[in-house]
């Protein structure tokens, strides 16, 4: 049976409507990311489509189909499974603490038949800017105590936190944090309370430095700010990061005439430290170009949200482009050996299909909320 049989005129003209009312310069600009990022992993394998470039591709051509599914979803169907996801984002991130595959000292990931090393905590991003989007969204126009306000929240985000950090992750722990406070700002925190609650977490992270955080992880923040102390140990990363950004002048070397990454010299270069491969390769105006990319998308975001119908999809907006900004921000300043070193990878442009699936997940929530400035 064919579309046309299913669908009546005026069904079919308003899914055309829908699909022309997609914001296609932000597709572009992503998928120029995206596209980038398949080209450095293919230098980084010396000029092989395996086994980075070619899957990274191929999962993107996916994902990006059902990024534009997504877009065109009714948002109320987002609000009513926003606490469905978010506990089956729980319940997923229980089954690793159980079940999970372990690797390189971590258990982060699931197995799922042909579905290996999946990682929840990826998708627990979005769960959790669903849930917090409908319990602010819940509040609005009533008066709340500033107690249950903020307690809530605290509960929705310290349950997903204290789960990735068992694994232990601290770098992905880390990134949901700017998704509870995009979202929270835009409810109405004010920025006086957000600078309490720093200045609060202060003696907290003195406290988790000490006590909370494993032996590896003080070690890193600890060479960070003096690599020479474990050259060729903790402080290696850093090192040879810095090396890499800073070996690629102007212009850089040209495309496959990196040798860090593609020599091995840099550790997990198709990860963590892609960015720095583009540093190396394409040199200051490669990096210009694709931080004015990811400015545009955050950019395009941030006027999505201003132009959302409701606060619902002002929240959802918030709270997905904080995550994505702030793991950009940190990335990109890790690769240049100016942060310390933590399994936070670059959206879109690192291998990982975990991270690429929340990446277009919440992109087409973001595109969903401004093709409905146009409904009535």
């Amino acid at each position: 049976m064919t579309v046309s049989a299913l669908t009546r005129p005026g069904e079919r003209r308003r899914l055309v409507v829908k699909l022309s009312e997609i914001d296609w310069t932000f597709c572009a600009a992503i998928t120029v990311i995206a596209v980038a990022g398949g080209a450095m992993l293919y230098s980084v394998a010396g000029g092989e489509w395996k086994p980075w470039a070619a899957q990274h591709l191929i999962r993107y051509g996916l994902w990006f189909v059902v990024m534009i599914a997504l877009a065109t979803l009714d948002l109320q169907v987002w609000f009513a499974l926003a606490y469905p996801v978010y506990a089956v984002g729980l319940v997923l991130l229980v089954a690793v603490a159980a079940h999970g595959h372990s690797s390189l000292g971590a258990r982060r990931w699931l197995d799922f038949g042909p579905i290996h090393q999946f990682q929840p905590s990826e998708v627990m991003k979005i769960g959790l800017v669903l849930a917090l989007a409908r319990f602010y969204h819940s509040l609005s126009g009533r008066r709340a105590k500033l107690s249950w306000w903020l307690l809530i929240p605290a509960l929705l985000i310290a349950m997903p936190v204290a789960l990735v950090m068992k694994q232990p992750d601290l770098g992905t722990a880390v990134t949901l944090l700017p998704v509870f406070f995009g979202v929270a700002y835009l409810a109405g925190l004010r920025m006086r309370l957000l600078g309490i609650i720093a200045i609060a977490c202060l003696p907290l992270g003195l406290f988790a430095y000490k006590f909370a955080l494993k032996d590896y992880q003080r070690q890193r923040i600890e060479t960070f700010l003096d690599p020479s102390q474990d050259p060729r140990g903790a402080g290696y990363q850093t090192i040879q990061a810095r090396v890499t950004v800073g070996s690629g002048g102007l212009t850089g070397k040209g495309f496959r005439q990196g040798t860090q990454g593609a020599l091995k010299y840099l550790p997990v270069a198709h990860n963590d430290f892609i960015f720095s491969v583009l540093a190396e390769e394409q040199g200051f105006i490669g990096v210009l170009a694709a931080l004015g990319l990811y400015l545009f998308v955050i950019l395009r975001s941030i006027e999505a949200a201003r132009l959302a119908k409701d606060r619902l999809g002002a929240y959802l907006v918030g709270g997905i482009i904080s995550g994505f900004a702030f793991q950009v921000i940190y990335n990109v300043t890790m690769s240049a050996g100016l942060a310390p070193v933590k399994g936070i990878t670059l959206p879109l442009m690192s291998y990982g299909g975990s991270s690429l699936i929340a990446s277009l997940a919440g992109f087409g929530l973001i595109l969903n909320v401004r093709m409905r400035r146009f409904t009535n």
